[in-house]
C-alpha cells in the first residue's frame, strides 16, 4: 500500500499543531557531528499564549515522551496550577520524584529553539528546560546522577536563580 505524500510546509505543522493542541511539539535529532555531541531534545512553540507558562524545553527524552512529560505540564497549568521557576518541585512527576523548570537565556542558547525563534518573528520569547532526575532520584546537577546521562540531559537553564 502507498501512503499519501504528507510534504506539508514545516511552518504549516506547527500551526495545525497549535490549532489542533493549542501548543506544538518542535522534536530534534541528535548530533553527533557537534562538539559536545549535541542530545535529543525537543522544545513547544504556542505555551505562553495558551497558559500563560513559558515555552518548554526538554533534552534527552523521545519525542513521545517529551510530549507525554510536556503535556502533563500544560495541562497542570490549564487546572490553575502555579509553577514556580528555578526551584524543585515536587508532586508534579509520579512517585514523588523532583523536578524543576530552569529559565533558559535565549540570547545564548536560541540557536536551539529556531522553530519557536521563527513562531515569534523577532520577538523575546521566554524558554524554560524541564530538568527530571535520573532513575536514581538525582538531578544533573547533583553529585549522584548517572554519569552516563550527562550528555543526554545537558542543563542549560539556570538553577537556583
Amino acid at each position: 500500500m502507498e501512503l499519501p505524500d504528507f510534504h506539508i510546509p514545516h511552518a504549516e505543522k506547527i500551526e495545525w499543531m497549535i490549532e489542533t493542541n493549542g501548543w506544538a511539539l518542535e522534536p530534534v535529532t541528535p548530533r553527533s557531528d557537534t562538539d559536545p555531541p549535541t542530545p535529543a531534545y525537543a522544545y513547544t512553540v504556542g505555551v505562553p499564549a495558551l497558559v500563560g507558562f513559558p515555552e518548554i524545553a526538554v533534552f534527552g527524552l523521545t519525542p513521545a515522551a517529551a510530549n507525554g512529560l510536556i503535556g502533563l505540564v500544560v495541562d497542570a497549568c490549564r487546572g490553575g496550577t502555579e509553577i514556580p521557576l528555578g526551584v524543585e518541585l515536587v508532586g508534579l512527576l509520579d512517585n514523588e520524584l523532583r523536578c524543576m523548570f530552569a529559565p533558559i537565556d535565549t540570547n545564548e542558547f536560541g540557536a536551539f529553539f529556531a522553530t519557536t525563534a521563527a513562531w515569534y518573528r523577532g520577538e523575546t520569547y521566554s524558554m524554560v528546560q524541564m530538568i527530571y532526575p535520573d532513575r536514581n532520584g538525582f538531578m544533573p546537577y547533583e553529585a549522584g546522577f548517572e554519569q552516563r546521562l550527562r550528555l543526554a540531559q545537558p542543563v542549560i537553564g539556570a538553577i537556583g536563580s
